[in-house]
């Protein structure tokens, strides 16, 4: 029986699907080529304005232009609204670093201070403190310490530039059960370190300390006397010293001069085989030591002395640097199963006459006890 319909019905309909087809294909390439996340910064602000502050913050996470539109002045200032409000709120913990890093540094600095004043006032059992890469000024340190200085235990503040060694000296003279303490290496001083060992000061567990150089040669550095970090460490001896630098090669020279109680050493730019060297001499509480670079000469006789020395050290990363095969295997020999953490780029290891990259693994993971491969790009 034959099926109904003619031979233009049936082209009809084929005309139709391919018509479909082919507004279906436009719409999957508008929709391809609409990059939600290239949109104008002013379009993204004017929609950021109709959210709620919390979902401001998780939108920040979609992708890196949508974080930099809520890193804007708008952010901040609508967190030092809400800080304004905090009369009749006594506060145990304040972090001003979110997913949306309001740029505080942005704002004129009396309406972020009056703001933080509102908190320290009302507050009288603040025992938590960040306030990284704000405004805050000695004035409203007296004010933290006048109404807190009973309670609080960790205070983190790295780039604050309107801070003085004086006003940070403050806190530690008043706030006796401070434990754990952040800040650039301008505001360390040895009045610091003295308050902090006071019999009156409890125990510090960790201080963080970042040395930051943004132009080489312009900024200058001072000399940590070691009798200073001598009775820093005899008050608290179990205390955790995290360094970071960031300096250029020509600036490291007042450092590592005579030993100093650092437990980890973070080097975020080129170091030289002078510095890493005298590392290993002055050094020896070192527990962890992260190098991102440092050139094209091996560091075979560095290494060695930092595992001789250095009887703690649990962890260590290397990126662009060079150490020969055998010197890394007798490295890790050396320091043996105490290597929690190995993390070295495949880069760095260079072949010799008594191991190639492809024996090194073995004869490293037989010393640790463990399974090791070296790293395909950095952990760290």
């Amino acid at each position: 029986m034959k099926r109904g319909g003619t031979d233009s019905d049936h082209n009809s309909s084929e005309e139709d699907t391919g018509e479909k087809s082919k507004k279906l294909r436009t719409t999957n390439e508008q929709s391809q080529t609409c990059d939600w996340g290239n949109l104008l910064q002013d379009i993204i602000l004017h929609i950021f304005k109709y959210l709620p502050l919390l979902d401001r913050a998780h939108a920040s996470q979609v992708c890196r232009n949508w974080n930099q539109v809520d890193s804007s002045k708008e952010s901040a200032e609508a967190a030092c609204d809400i800080l304004s409000q905090l009369v009749n709120c006594s506060l145990k913990t304040l972090g001003l670093i979110s997913t949306a890093r309001p740029s505080f540094m942005d704002l004129p600095k009396s309406h972020f201070i009056s703001a933080l004043t509102v908190v320290f006032v009302n507050s009288k059992s603040l025992s938590s403190l960040k306030i990284d890469d704000t405004p805050v000024d000695d004035p409203s340190l007296k004010v933290l310490v006048a109404n807190n200085s009973d309670t609080l235990k960790l205070l983190k503040m790295s780039s604050c530039p309107h801070v003085s060694p004086a006003g940070i000296l403050c806190v530690a003279d008043q706030c006796h059960g401070l434990r754990e303490l952040a800040l650039n290496y301008h505001l360390l001083s040895d009045e610091l370190l003295l308050a902090l060992s006071s019999e009156k000061h409890v125990r510090l567990e960790h201080l963080r300390i970042d040395v930051v150089s943004e132009n080489p040669g312009q900024t200058h550095f001072h000399t940590i006397q070691k009798s200073s970090w001598d009775a820093f460490i005899r008050h608290s001896p179990k205390v955790n010293l995290v360094m970071y630098f960031f300096l250029y090669e020509e600036e490291f020279d007042p450092f590592f001069r005579y030993e100093i109680p650092a437990t980890h050493l973070y080097f975020g730019r080129s170091v030289s085989k002078d510095v890493l060297g005298r590392v290993g001499m002055t050094c020896p509480r070192l527990v962890e030591l992260v190098v991102c670079a440092n050139g094209l000469r091996p560091l075979d006789e560095e290494l060695i002395r930092i595992a001789e020395r250095c009887k703690n050290l649990s962890a260590i990363g290397l990126g662009e640097c060079e150490v020969s095969c055998s010197a890394f295997v007798e490295f890790v020999k050396m320091c043996g199963g105490r290597l929690s953490q190995l993390s070295i780029m495949e880069e760095v290891l260079i072949p010799d006459q008594k191991y190639s990259l492809e024996q090194i693994h073995w004869e490293v993971s037989k010393h640790l006890g463990r399974v090791w491969f070296p790293d395909m790009m950095p952990t760290w």
